[in-house]
């Protein structure tokens, strides 16, 4: 049986999806203050006035299609956890949404608080924050189950966003749900596997060991191997950051052999870019070329991907002095650039590009520009404090080549003072 609260919201969502005022849905219905009423869950409306309402909205009462409806929508949220083509997503998504457009069902809500992470899947960050905007009008009726997701994909939001303390305060949140309805081990899991993504971006080097332990054991025994691979790599990202080398490496190695096994080629890249990373880190300019080759050569994986680790590559080389070698691969990084121009994630590899561009050419005023008015700033705003640190050495080392060593120290200290701010948190 449908309480006043799931009425009165599906009403007002139904509505304003419809583009309809309150006059116009309740014009021979109900009186404008009584739809109010029903909306706001100040009052229960009779199931008279509900077939009204939803006939003038185009919806039907069919108690029939309930089950069907849940489980489409199960199916429908399945997908936007796993590995699945985004054309299949979006083809289940219309699916489930012309069901919603024609019945009244207890789904609703969740299936709404679920396009939040839709959206975000799709990398249409603006729709997604237009929904949050849209529930938040709502959230007061949800209960338990709604409010873990909500949270959930509110901290998946600011995330994505780069505000990573909100992101785990909402992570947080939708822990303290978890306990007060049935929850399936796999969704607990995911939630625990963000949490320590969250605290990797944080530098919260214990915490991350502690969750991703945690998600593993769960994957461990759901025989879901990739989400295991996923854990391997965020503990070897948390040993290499407090230079326990070998037991990051061990643990690089199992996610990609996890990975092989499983033919899961995005997994593969990303343990082979951290691998460079790594040895990259510790001096080995020759193993960490290697594995960064590996990377940009695979045309399967992600942009973002290949992106990072053909910028890896400039870098290495540069520092290397191999400027041959530090052009080809600028100018291959310009193609790969290219088809990424409407991703979030295309301005961080515009400015390093540019940067090293610039620094290449000798065009000392443009790099000086780029890297000042804009890439530090840009940095700044997105608590990328790893980058911070290696630009603003690099600037540092640009004014002190010049003899303009007030400048140099300027940036050699902002780099030390971010450098100490990262190993302290």
């Amino acid at each position: 049986m449908r309480t006043l609260v799931e009425i009165g919201s599906f009403i007002k969502l139904q509505r304003r999806k419809k583009e309809m005022t309150q006059g116009e849905l309740a014009k021979g219905v109900v009186s404008l203050s009584y739809l109010s009423k029903i909306e706001n869950k100040k009052t229960e409306a009779s199931p008279e006035v509900i077939q009204m309402l939803c006939t003038r909205l185009g919806i039907q009462l069919d108690n029939e299609l309930e089950t069907t409806i849940q489980e489409k929508c199960k199916e429908w949220y399945s997908m936007l956890f796993a590995v699945n083509d985004k054309e299949e997503i979006i083809e289940k998504y219309h699916e489930v949404q012309a069901l919603m457009d024609t019945n009244l069902t207890n789904s609703l809500l969740l299936f709404e608080i679920h396009k939040v992470r839709y959206y975000l899947v799709l990398g249409e960050f603006e729709k997604a924050l237009d929904k949050i905007n849209e529930l938040n009008e709502v959230s007061s009726s949800f209960d338990n189950l709604h409010q873990f997701y909500w949270f959930k994909f509110r901290g998946n939001y600011n995330s994505l966003n780069g505000d990573f303390n909100e992101a785990m305060r909402l992570y947080r949140l939708a822990e303290e749900r978890q306990n007060q309805f049935e929850l399936e081990d796999k969704e607990l899991g995911d939630l625990q596997y963000t949490i320590a993504v969250t605290h990797s971006k944080l530098r919260n080097t214990l915490e991350v060991i502690d969750y991703a332990s945690k998600a593993m054991d769960i994957f461990q025994r759901e025989y879901n191997f990739i989400r295991c691979a996923q854990c391997h790599i965020l503990l070897g990202i948390s040993y290499s950051r407090i230079k326990m080398y070998d037991k990051a490496i061990k643990n690089y190695n199992i996610a990609k052999h996890l990975a092989e096994l499983n033919k899961n080629r995005q997994v593969i890249q990303l343990t082979n870019h951290n691998l460079g990373s790594l040895y990259s880190t510790i001096g080995n300019t020759e193993e960490a070329i290697k594995y960064f080759v590996n990377v940009v050569d695979d045309i399967e994986v992600h942009l973002n991907e290949r992106l990072a680790a053909i910028t890896s590559l400039i870098k290495e080389y540069y520092n290397i002095k191999d400027y041959e070698k530090t052009r080809f691969m600028i100018n291959k990084a310009k193609e790969i650039l290219d088809l990424a121009k409407d991703d979030y994630y295309y301005q961080l590899y515009n400015y390093i590009i540019q940067t090293y561009t610039y620094a290449l050419n000798k065009e000392h005023d443009k790099f000086r520009s780029i890297v000042t008015d804009k890439f530090i700033p840009y940095l700044k705003k997105h608590n990328d404090y790893g980058n911070l640190v290696v630009y603003s050495n690099m600037l540092g080392s640009h004014f002190e080549e010049l003899g303009k060593y007030k400048e140099s120290v300027k940036y050699y200290k902002l780099a030390n003072q971010t450098y100490e701010g990262l190993i302290n948190i």
